[in-house]
């Protein structure tokens, strides 16, 4: 029985493992074709960014909503059910021929994305209590590797396939991954603690004030992350070709040193939490990604702006995954919900509050506004050592 437990276990780690990289890839190859679909809908940049909201809007919503449906359903089967939904929803924005459209199924795309990406954290978070590893980042590392294959696989077709056609593909393999992979995800029940095994009936990981304060706590934690995951994504290369006078080529290196900064980070991300433990690692991360990010937003040449693009994104890396396993330890998939839900509206503040601060200032000065949040993330991370289980 031991045996056949760690079996399942391991099956478990694997599957989940594949549907986080299936969640990067699919996404990522959505992101590349949006110039296209921009072009086809005939949309003008500003109402291009009202449809695009419809991403974000779904996501938020249904994040709340996820988190109920897994209490009630169980993180396994929800997973898969987002899991077909986004593979579905991601073939429609080359189906639109205006914005309004493009919104319209940009909502259920959202959705679904949002929907999968806090039930396969929750279920994520089991998986973490069960076997006493601080395993989380290996899964984020998945998705980002995910969406690096993704993106490179997109610009690769850009050239020869349609976006209907490349989307419609994105459909086939996400529901073949799905398949197979959720078939396994069924089948295992998901893990529970010996010491945290109860009756059906009783209440498990409920919120009070205390414990909701606590997860909104490291809600904040992933907000000030994902606020500089945005900012980077969308503000890096502009900085280094008006700013620093890089050629668009060299300028789009930046964010590609930062995300593979990330993912080197979050594959190395259960050895350092294992030996420095969860608040060190919150702390000295948001430490050096303030650090790195000073040095990318105020360096006077490339390579030296590049250097902090990549010490920002290894600080970074694991912030994100530890506030989320420690948000849905003390309340499961609520509280991977609530925090799944500041996070990811980090990411949506990033971008705009860093255009209407270059508006005011500069960019340069607007991007160090990652930095001040990345010091805050550290700030608030040694704060949580007293309270924190």
């Amino acid at each position: 029985m031991p045996g056949d437990r760690t079996t399942d276990l391991t099956r478990l780690r694997i599957a989940l493992t594949l549907f986080f990289a299936l969640d990067g890839f699919i996404f990522a190859g959505w992101v590349v074709r949006i110039p296209a679909i921009k072009q086809q809908t005939g949309a003008s940049a500003g109402t291009l960014g009202l449809a695009l909201l419809g991403v974000s809007a779904g996501a938020v919503v249904t994040m709340m909503l996820t988190g109920r449906l897994c209490r009630r359903y169980g993180s396994h089967p929800v997973t898969v059910v987002c899991g077909i939904l986004l593979s579905l929803s991601v073939a429609l924005p080359p189906l639109t021929h205006s914005a309004l459209a493009l919104g319209a199924v940009l909502l259920l795309f959202g959705s679904a994305y949002g929907g999968i990406n806090v039930a396969f954290n929750s279920a994520a978070v089991d998986l973490v209590r069960t076997l006493r590893r601080p395993i989380m980042p290996s899964f984020h590392a998945a998705f980002s590797l995910g969406g690096m294959t993704g993106a490179g696989l997109g610009a690769l077709v850009a050239g020869t396939l349609s976006p209907t056609r490349h989307l419609l593909g994105l459909t086939a393999i996400g529901l073949l991954v799905t398949t197979l992979v959720g078939r396994t995800l069924l089948r295992i029940e998901p893990p529970t603690p010996p010491q945290e095994r109860r009756p059906p009936d009783s209440p498990t990981r409920r919120m009070n004030a205390g414990t909701r304060g606590l997860v909104v706590t490291f809600g904040l934690i992933a907000l000030c992350t994902a606020y500089g995951e945005g900012a980077l994504a969308d503000w890096s290369a502009l900085h280094l070709e008006q700013d620093l006078g890089a050629t668009p080529g060299a300028a789009a290196i930046g964010y590609s040193c930062f995300a593979l900064a990330m993912t080197i980070g979050r594959l190395s991300g259960t050895k350092l939490l294992e030996r420095v433990g969860r608040t060190r690692t919150l702390v000295h991360g948001g430490t050096t990604a303030a650090a790195g990010m000073l040095l990318g937003a105020l360096a006077p040449t490339l390579w030296a702006a590049l250097l902090g693009f990549v010490i920002t994104g290894l600080g970074l890396a694991n912030l994100f995954p530890v506030a989320v396993e420690r948000a849905g330890t003390l309340a499961g998939p609520d509280g991977v919900a609530i925090a799944s839900t500041l996070g990811y509206g980090g990411m949506l503040l990033g971008p705009p509050a860093i255009g209407f601060m270059a508006d005011w200032f500069s960019l340069p000065v607007a991007l160090t506004s990652v930095a001040i949040l990345a010091a805050s993330a550290a700030l608030v991370g040694a704060m949580t050592h007293r309270f924190s289980p």
